[in-house]
């Protein structure tokens, strides 16, 4: 009776920790949306204001084509991000978000180049 009822109590604890992992997953996604986006958007718009050219005229429909893409997903969210250097590896390695992006990448990797 003892055995199942440790058993019992570790599957309750591991249940508990995995709700826990899973909120701060939420919480990584929130962020990343609240603090990032805004950001990645405007880097894009600087980055094709800058490289306008006669070839490539970067027009309001070529914004809001790269805005759309680059924010349709947190993964792209989050590797835009990463490449124009608004937040680094370190920052994630440092608010504990390292293993989020990791996982988040890996669910949304068909959605990345």
């Amino acid at each position: 009776m003892q055995i199942i009822a440790i058993l019992a109590l570790t599957a309750l604890a591991w249940l508990i920790w995995q709700l826990i992992k899973a909120k701060r997953f939420s919480r990584f996604k929130q962020k990343i949306e609240d603090e990032l986006k805004d950001k990645v958007i405007a880097s894009i718009i600087d980055e094709l204001e800058e490289s306008r050219c006669d070839i490539f005229p970067n027009s309001d429909c070529h914004k809001e084509a790269s805005i759309f893409y680059w924010t349709q997903y947190k993964s792209r969210i989050l590797h835009a991000a990463l490449q124009r250097e608004i937040i680094t590896e370190q920052w994630l390695k440092d608010s504990g978000n390292l293993r989020n992006a990791q996982h988040l990448f890996y669910i949304e990797k068909r959605f990345l180049l």
